[in-house]
């Protein structure tokens, strides 16, 4: 899948299971948060970043906010696409933008945006991002990624 500016985007393949489910066999709303999270941890996987290795660094990401809209229900057995796009890339945080989209025929089910902070695995106070994983986020976003400068100047 590569995006509009040539870069290659990273979407997360993931199943709806019986458990995925409520009682009318549609996804439970917050089931999509559990989709979306695993995409960005399979994202920092793809850039050669584990989260259990990060954590042995001191170094963990959380979620400072989260927003989501839902837009139409995934069921049982849908294969799911799910994006996350770093739109924002900050000195302690990372902005994420990400979509869920039935594979079978790429209709938006859920979309949302998300605030990760970067935060010292031992105290829970914000820390900078590693330079590398900073690197590699900017590698992979070529014009999409805003720095805080950049949208502080209104670039």
């Amino acid at each position: 899948m590569r995006a509009q500016n040539g870069v290659q985007s990273f979407a997360h393949r993931c199943r709806v299971y019986y458990e995925d489910t409520d009682a009318g066999g549609i996804v439970y709303y917050v089931n999509y948060l559990k989709f979306m999270e695993r995409a960005r941890t399979e994202r920092l996987r793809e850039l050669g970043f584990a989260q259990s290795e990060l954590a042995q660094e001191n170094l963990l990401f959380v979620v400072y906010s989260s927003e989501a809209r839902y837009h139409k229900p995934a069921r049982l057995d849908d294969e799911l696409l799910v994006s996350a796009e770093v739109t924002e890339l900050n000195r302690v945080s990372l902005r994420f933008k990400q979509q869920i989209r039935r594979a079978s025929d790429a209709t938006l089910l859920c979309e949302g945006q998300f605030l990760v902070a970067c935060v010292r695995a031992d105290s829970f106070k914000p820390r900078a991002i590693p330079e590398a994983l900073r690197a590699a986020f900017a590698d992979q976003g070529g014009a999409g990624i805003h720095s805080e400068q950049e949208i502080k100047r209104g670039s």
